[in-house]
């Protein structure tokens, strides 16, 4: 279920937390998300790898 916000809707949901927190800190907060987006990639490459080799194994095996 998709949900349509509004600019209002995502300022209120941000925490104050990180509304206050420090370049510092933001900085670090984005470098978790980089390196998290960089293992979801790399999840959905080895997932289509061991797809690929699984789909391979079972032709040479007929």
């Amino acid at each position: 279920m998709s949900q349509d916000l509004n600019l209002q809707q995502i300022a209120e949901s941000i925490p104050k937390s990180l509304l206050n927190a420090s370049d510092k800190d933001v900085e670090a907060l984005q470098g978790i998300i980089d390196q998290t987006l960089e293992v979801r990639d790399a999840h959905k490459e080895l997932q289509r790898m061991v797809k690929d080799y699984t789909s391979a194994k079972a032709t040479v095996a007929r």
